[in-house]
């Protein structure tokens, strides 16, 4: 299961979503006050809310589909959805930081804001090694 490079992927993919998120913030306010993903949930804003919401479904995906290293199709669908659920946590990090006036409220965007991008990059690597690992099984299974 880890020696396979999607394996390898999808564990990054859960460590920055599952952990990271609790170490890299995503904004620190003047006041040197640093807002972490998890903060969200304790906001009563829904954006905020669906923001933490995101970065756990993303890990939770993620790991799910790390286990199911037999059900390459399952694999590749799950993997797809973690894509489109970054896609959706990446605009709404960019509209809630640009909404955000510089200088009044917050001094400064936080490295946290970039996971999304990562992720969504490690987990079209693994599709794509998901893919080729396919073409494989199907190639073998023709010599049959």
């Amino acid at each position: 299961m880890i020696q396979r490079i999607q394996s390898l992927y999808l564990l990054a993919v859960v460590l920055l979503n599952g952990a990271l998120v609790f170490v890299f913030p995503l904004w620190k306010y003047k006041s040197a006050q640093t807002f972490y993903a998890f903060q969200g949930f304790k906001n009563d804003s829904v954006l905020l809310v669906s923001l933490s919401v995101a970065f756990i479904a993303i890990a939770v995906l993620a790991a799910i589909s790390l286990v199911m290293y037999k059900k390459r199709k399952s694999q590749f669908m799950l993997n797809r959805l973690g894509i489109v659920i970054n896609l959706y946590l990446l605009g709404v990090l960019l509209y809630y930081l640009l909404n955000l006036s510089g200088e009044a409220l917050v001094s400064e965007k936080g490295i946290g804001a970039l996971i999304p991008i990562v992720t969504s990059v490690l987990l079209v690597f693994a599709n794509k090694a998901i893919r080729k690992d396919e073409a494989l099984v199907k190639s073998v299974d023709r010599l049959r």
